[in-house]
């Protein structure tokens, strides 16, 4: 039995948003309350069900509309969606591309599928994201700006891109990132996968980078089941990014012809149809889950050994999933709280292993990752879902 008066205190905190008497709560389950069962009704009744249909255009054209991005490609997932962000960068085999060691698998594992090497970044306190002014300093230090591009001199490979990834849906400090990426010569690639709904300065996360990947797996903010997006201001990468994910199959009533190699990634019509039903709902969902937030901020306010995460001062989040960071002296308490929490039927879960420490990354190049490894020995997830608000 628990006895720390500290871990009780979070426990006691979590339960008095997440009422007792709704039983096991998830950490990010859908809500489906719109017109999911007409759209998807009507892709069963018409027999459009497959990667050609009307909803995946409507879902594209949405998607566009509320994010402000001109280019919108809907494709099987986000991993799928980041592997063609990075091919239509000009990623090659033996490059390298920057990604914050503290992040998701998939951002690693789309570098690999390009036959490129994942260079570990370190993070910063008030994003959970990739830090742009450490950054610089490391690249002060090992990167060679030549006139084809940056090479890492410890190395000799070409560093060709940078990754950052919006933590939970806390955009990072882009503005400094962008100027970064312009000086040293780097493609900037936003792995928005966990930040549909979230703005920085104002303006939506996607906007920044060459490209962006989003991600509709079922525990984001709207789901299409499985499903990813392809996001671009660029219209040639947009025309191209659909030619890919269409098994580069060239336009033509019946015959099969395909000019260069590409990818069966498009998403089906019945997950779109899923997706607009749900885009349609996305404001009150980002109303419902702010609301959320400030309750959790609310009970947290005042303890010492523990902080409530929130947006940093320049964005607007869409608050995906809430964490808990403790402080270092605290930190002990992670998995006891873990413990605690799951076993009363309130799904929390510790942040992702650094992909620093996975085996099949453990020779890329890193910087130090001081802060990425203190984040990661103390965060706590939270439950997040629209259902709980």
């Amino acid at each position: 039995m628990i006895e720390d008066t500290r871990v009780l205190n979070i426990v006691k905190a979590l339960r008095q948003v997440i009422l007792p008497e709704r039983g096991s709560v998830a950490l990010h389950e859908p809500t489906f309350e719109g017109n999911e069962w007409d759209y998807v009704k009507e892709c069963l009744d018409t027999g459009w069900v497959s990667s050609v249909g009307k909803f995946v255009d409507r879902f594209e054209s949405q998607l566009a509309e509320f994010t402000g991005v001109k280019y919108v490609v809907a494709v099987a997932n986000g991993t799928a969606a980041l592997h063609i962000c990075l091919k239509l960068a000009g990623v090659e085999n033996g490059d390298e591309v920057i990604i914050p060691a503290l992040t998701f698998i998939a951002t690693a594992n789309a570098v690999c599928y390009c036959g490129a090497i994942p260079h570990m970044a370190d993070s910063d306190f008030n994003t959970l994201g990739l830090d742009p002014y450490k950054l610089r300093g490391y690249l002060e230090d090992i990167a060679e700006i030549r006139q084809d591009g940056c090479y890492n001199r410890q190395t000799g490979r070409k560093i060709k891109a940078v990754v950052p990834m919006h933590t939970f849906g806390h955009p990072v400090d882009l503005d400094p990132l962008v100027e970064l990426c312009q000086e040293y010569k780097l493609a900037l690639i936003e792995d928005a996968a966990e930040s549909l709904g979230s703005y920085y300065k104002g303006r939506h996360t996607g906007n920044f980078g060459k490209l962006a990947a989003l991600s509709f797996n079922g525990n984001k903010v709207i789901t299409t089941g499985g499903g990813g997006a392809i996001l671009t201001n660029d219209e040639s990468l947009g025309k191209l990014a659909k030619h890919l994910t269409t098994t580069a199959k060239v336009p033509h009533k019946w015959a099969f012809n395909h000019d260069q190699i590409g990818y069966n990634y498009r998403m089906p019509n019945i997950n779109a149809a899923l997706g607009c039903a749900q885009l349609e709902q996305l404001p009150s969902f980002l109303k419902i889950k702010r609301a959320l937030a400030e309750n959790y901020r609310a009970v947290f306010q005042g303890m010492d050994h523990v902080k409530f995460f929130g947006e940093p001062s320049f964005a607007q989040s869409n608050y995906w999933l809430n964490a808990l960071l403790l402080d270092e002296e605290s930190a002990e308490l992670r998995d006891p709280i873990l413990s605690e929490t799951n076993d009363l039927g309130i799904m929390t879960r510790p942040v992702w292993t650094l992909m620093s420490k996975l085996p099949m990354f453990g020779e890329c190049p890193k910087m130090d990752l001081t802060v990425a490894e203190s984040i990661e020995h103390r965060l706590i997830n939270i439950p997040s879902g629209v259902a709980i608000g």
